[in-house]
């Protein structure tokens, strides 16, 4: 397990690279599991490979590109199942940010 440094996060990609494509792939295999792989597999590749993940007040967060059904191409979805489904992809992708980098709910 990788010891997590806020101030490290700032320039993630220089120095959490790895553990953030886990993180993600982690995130994918799960959701994947759960939802039309189809679906999962054009949020992945249309949304979230422009997402950005932050760290602030304790706690990830996922900035997702604007306008991210529009984004979405790949596949017919109900823009009200998308929006659904990408919140919980989200929610599982902060999950497994925590997991990854050892950090609990309450830290």
């Amino acid at each position: 397990m990788t010891d997590f440094d806020p101030e490290k996060f700032e320039d993630k990609y220089v120095h959490y690279f790895p553990e953030l494509q886990r993180a993600y792939k982690n995130a994918f295999e799960a959701m994947s599991e759960r939802y039309d792989s189809e679906l999962i597999h054009a949020i992945d590749q249309q949304i979230l490979n422009e997402s950005e993940p932050f760290y602030d007040d304790g706690s990830f967060r996922i900035e997702l590109p604007d306008e991210p059904a529009d984004r979405v191409t790949a596949t017919v979805v109900d823009e009200g199942k998308l929006s659904a489904v990408l919140d919980a992809y989200v929610e599982e992708l902060r999950a497994q940010l925590r997991t990854v980098f050892g950090l609990t709910d309450a830290e």
